[in-house]
C-alpha cells in the first residue's frame, strides 16, 4: 500500500535567513574588507530607478563612491549591527525554537582583498564567536559562502568573477573555512542567487560596466568560472567534512504563460528553461543543449579550460535551495531577451501585490517544488521566502503583522502540499528573520522579519530590537513542526 506524507519530517529545518552585506555592519571593524555591495548608496524612492538595486556601476562610479562624492549613505556598511548584537539576536532566533540559521559569511571579513596570502585571524574568530553562540542553544548554522559579498578588490583590480584568476582565490578562501569551521558547520551554500550574475553582473559577480567589450559575454564566462568554482567547492566541502552537505541556491522565477496562444506558451517555456540552466549544471553536472541557441544568438563564446567539464560534472551538489517571492505572467510579445530578467512579465490579475510591488502566490511555491523535484529528484530547500512591508509600530510598542502572518501561513500550508505531492522538502528559513537591510532598494524600511530593529532609512534610530505578532506566531509554528498555523 502507498503510504502519503502528510506531514513536516521530524527533523525538518525550521528557521530563518539573512546575509552579512544586509546583517553585519562593522564594515571597518575587525580588519574587514570592502565588498562589492559597500559601495551602491542609498537613493531615496522617490529619486530610483527601477530595478536600481541590480544596477551596474562603472569603475567611475566605485571611485566617486570611495571618495565620497555620492554622499554617506552607503546602508550596507551600517547593516544593523549584528557584528555588536549576535549574542542578543541569536538568542531571540533560539526563543522562537530556529533548528537552523541561514547566515553568510563576509569574504572580504576573511581575505579583505580576497588575493591575500593569509586569512584575517580577527574575521575568523568572529564567525567562530557567531558560531558557537547558534550551538549553545542547538542551532544548526547555515551557510552560504558567497553572498554578493565578493571583495571590492578582486572587482576593480581583477575584473571580478570574468577574470579565472578568482576560481583561485575562491577556492583558497573555501578551504580556509571549511577548516576552521569543519567541526561546527555541516551546512553550507555556495552561491547565492547564482543566476543574478546574469542581471546585475556587479552584485553577482563583481563585473564593473565597461570593464570588458561585452558585458553579456563577460556575465556568462564569469558564470562558467562560479560554476567551477561550485563544483571545486563541492569537492573540498566532502574531503575536509565528510559528513557535511552543500547545496546550490537559485532566485526561482516561476512564468506562467499569459493565455493558451502558443506564441504565450513557448515564451514561459523558454523563461523557465533560462531559470533552470543554473540549477541544471550544478544539479545535473552539464550545460543543458537548450542554452546553445541562446549562446549563439547572443554572441557568447565560453572559454573552457581542459577539466572543467569533468571536475562540474563529478562535483554536483546534494540538495537545491532557492528563494521564492513571486511569480510572473509570460507573454509572446515580450523580447526574447526579457524573459530570463528576474520580475519581467504581465500582472497576474487572480494574485494580490505587496507594498513593493511583488505578486503574492503561495500555490506557486507548490508548482515550483514540484517542477524541481520532478527534474532533479533530490532533496530541496526553501532558504528564502516572505514578505516585506511597512510595519507600524503602535504606542504601547506593539507591531501587529497580520499581513506578514497571513503570507507565511499560506506558504507552508502549499509547503505541505507538495511534501504530500511527494517532495522531499529539508528546510524553511524565511527571509530577514530580524529586519535588516533590503538587498535591491537599500531600504530599511522594507521589512521582513519577525524582529523589528529601530532604524530608518537613514540609519537612525536606537538599534533596539523588539517582538512583532509573528515572532509568538512563528514560535508556534515550529514548535508543532508546521501543524499550528493559527
Amino acid at each position: 500500500m502507498v503510504k502519503v506524507v502528510t506531514h513536516f519530517p521530524e527533523n525538518f529545518l525550521w528557521g530563518g535567513a539573512t546575509a552579512a552585506n544586509q546583517l553585519e555592519g562593522a564594515f571597518d571593524e575587525g580588519g574587514k574588507g570592502l565588498s562589492v555591495f559597500d559601495v551602491i548608496p542609498f537613493i531615496p524612492k522617490e529619486e530610483r530607478k527601477e530595478g536600481i538595486g541590480l544596477s551596474v556601476p562603472s569603475q567611475k562610479d566605485v571611485a566617486e563612491a570611495l571618495a565620497g562624492k555620492i554622499g554617506d549613505n552607503f546602508p550596507k556598511r551600517r547593516g544593523i549591527d549584528f557584528y555588536h548584537h549576535y549574542k542578543e539576536d541569536i538568542a531571540l532566533f533560539a526563543e522562537m525554537g530556529f533548528k537552523t540559521f541561514r547566515l553568510s559569511i563576509s569574504w572580504p571579513r576573511i581575505f579583505p582583498n580576497g588575493d591575500e596570502q593569509e586569512p584575517n585571524e580577527a574575521g575568523l574568530a568572529f564567525y567562530d564567536h557567531v558560531f558557537d553562540e547558534c550551538l549553545k542553544y542547538g542551532i544548526e548554522p547555515l551557510v552560504t559562502l558567497s553572498h554578493y559579498e565578493m571583495p571590492l578588490h578582486l572587482a576593480t583590480e581583477y575584473g571580478g568573477w570574468a577574470n579565472r584568476k578568482v576560481i583561485a582565490f575562491f577556492t583558497k578562501y573555501c578551504e580556509t573555512v571549511f577548516t576552521r569551521y569543519k567541526e561546527k558547520v555541516h551546512y553550507w551554500l555556495t552561491f547565492n542567487e547564482i543566476n543574478v550574475m546574469a542581471m546585475s553582473p556587479f552584485i553577482g559577480g563583481g563585473i564593473l560596466k565597461g570593464y570588458y567589450k561585452n558585458d553579456k559575454q563577460a556575465a556568462f564566462q564569469g558564470l562558467h568560472h562560479q560554476f567551477v568554482a561550485s563544483a571545486q567547492a563541492t569537492k573540498l566541502c566532502h574531503e575536509l567534512i565528510p559528513d557535511a552537505v552543500i547545496g546550490c541556491m537559485l532566485a526561482r522565477t516561476e512564468g506562467y504563460a499569459e493565455t493558451c496562444n502558443p506564441d504565450d506558451v513557448q515564451a514561459a517555456l523558454t523563461a523557465d528553461q533560462f531559470n533552470f540552466f543554473f540549477t541544471d549544471v550544478q544539479v545535473r553536472g552539464y550545460y543543458p543543449n537548450y542554452m546553445d541557441r541562446y549562446f549563439a544568438e547572443n554572441d557568447i563564446q565560453i572559454e573552457m579550460l581542459p577539466g572543467d567539464e569533468e571536475i562540474i560534472q563529478l562535483h554536483t551538489v546534494d540538495f537545491l535551495s532557492f528563494s521564492y517571492y513571486m511569480t510572473t505572467v509570460k507573454s509572446g510579445k515580450e523580447k526574447e531577451s526579457d524573459l530570463g530578467n528576474f520580475a519581467s512579465g504581465r500582472i497576474n490579475p487572480y494574485l494580490e501585490t505587496s507594498d513593493w510591488g511583488w505578486q503574492i502566490d503561495p500555490k506557486g511555491l507548490r508548482i515550483t517544488l514540484n517542477k524541481f523535484y520532478d527534474r532533479y529528484q533530490i532533496p530541496l530547500f526553501i532558504v528564502e521566502n516572505g514578505l516585506g512591508a511597512y510595519d507600524k509600530v503602535e504606542q504601547d510598542g506593539t507591531i501587529h503583522d497580520n499581513y506578514r502572518i497571513d503570507y507565511l501561513r499560506q506558504h507552508i500550508v502549499q509547503m505541505k502540499e507538495a511534501i504530500k505531492d511527494g517532495v522531499e522538502l529539508m528546510g524553511y528559513t524565511p527571509w530577514g528573520c530580524i529586519d535588516l537591510i533590503s538587498a535591491g532598494t537599500n531600504e530599511m524600511s522594507k521589512r521582513y522579519g519577525f524582529i523589528y530593529v529601530d532604524q530608518d532609512d537613514y540609519g537612525k534610530g536606537t538599534l533596539n530590537r523588539s517582538k512583532k505578532d509573528s515572532f509568538e506566531w512563528y514560535r508556534k509554528v515550529i514548535a508543532s513542526n508546521g501543524e499550528d498555523l493559527t
